[in-house]
């Protein structure tokens, strides 16, 4: 699956991936620094109505939001420097909770990852447009 879209159609954009993005409740985000990952994650847990305030979990790591069908985690490891550090902080814990976990910059723990979880890729097209593209394992 792959969508083309603006700002002001993130919400759109977000809908559209939502069931794929979630089917396997792991979600590894790619994307270079200011690709738009935090903001595209922050408007599917609109989407999903998550009642939490939604932030970049940078400097925590882990971010926890509810929503109406329980939890979500959001987490960041740009900050890690490898497998070993994303164990201490908890990452594990979320990625094998049955619960939805969206992660940015997966590509630092690559093999705490389950098997089976779903790729996002966001691309800047430009400046006002973004891309997303969407593959499970």
């Amino acid at each position: 699956m792959e969508i083309t879209f603006t700002l002001d159609e993130i919400h759109d954009a977000a809908s559209q991936c939502l069931e794929k993005m979630i089917s396997l409740k792991v979600v590894a985000v790619y994307g270079e620094m200011g690709a738009g990952k935090t903001t595209f994650i922050h408007a599917v847990c609109d989407v999903l109505k998550v009642s939490s305030v939604v932030g970049s979990p940078t400097y925590s790591i882990i971010n926890e939001y509810a929503f109406p069908l329980g939890r979500i985690y959001h987490l960041d490891l740009y900050r890690l420097k490898d497998e070993e550090e994303a164990q201490q902080a908890g990452v594990e814990d979320c990625l094998y909770s049955g619960n939805i976990c969206f992660v940015e910059w997966p590509e630092r723990a690559a093999g705490i990852l389950p098997e089976r979880h779903v790729k996002v890729f966001i691309e800047a097209v430009n400046e006002h447009c973004r891309r997303v593209r969407i593959l499970d394992n």
